[in-house]
């Protein structure tokens, strides 16, 4: 088996791929949304698609190709996959929901009192809505699968 580019594993290859591919479609996004180029979104959280699964998701796919769904290192993945996934969708986005609800609450007290409590804004983009996830995750299966020669090689 040949060595990869990232510290000599393949596997990292493949999920660095599916990472950056899930990052840059988030500038594609902003820039069609928004109408304005945000090169800084290839390193935020929180948007489509959810980089967190693609990256999770191709690692527990190239995990299975490389040594096995049957195998130790794969069921590992796969739950640590299952894990990170439901954090980006579950925890990290109610915790997203409460920094909005918190950022009005605190521009509404700045407004009434004429006092800032806080500078600055708190993060809202943190987590993920489920389709967001499943895109995510979709997105990390095919692009695993689309290197299985490379992995396999």
């Amino acid at each position: 088996m040949e060595k990869g580019i990232i510290l000599g594993n393949k596997i990292l290859d493949v999920v660095f791929i599916a990472w950056f591919i899930a990052q840059f479609y988030k500038v594609i996004i902003t820039i069609f949304i928004d109408k304005k180029l945000n090169i800084k979104r290839i390193f935020e959280t929180g948007g489509m698609p959810s980089s967190h699964s693609s990256t999770m998701a191709s690692l527990s796919t190239a995990v299975g190709i490389a040594h096995g769904t049957q195998s130790t290192v794969f069921a590992i993945s796969l739950v640590l996959a299952g894990v990170v996934m439901y954090d980006a969708a579950g925890i990290r986005r109610a915790a997203g929901k409460h920094a909005g609800l918190l950022n009005t609450l605190l521009d509404r007290f700045a407004a009434k009192v004429g006092e800032k409590l806080h500078d600055g804004k708190l993060k809202e983009l943190l987590g993920h809505s489920p389709m967001e996830v499943l895109v995510g995750a979709i997105l990390g299966v095919v692009v695993a699968f689309l290197f299985k020669g490379y992995i396999q090689a």
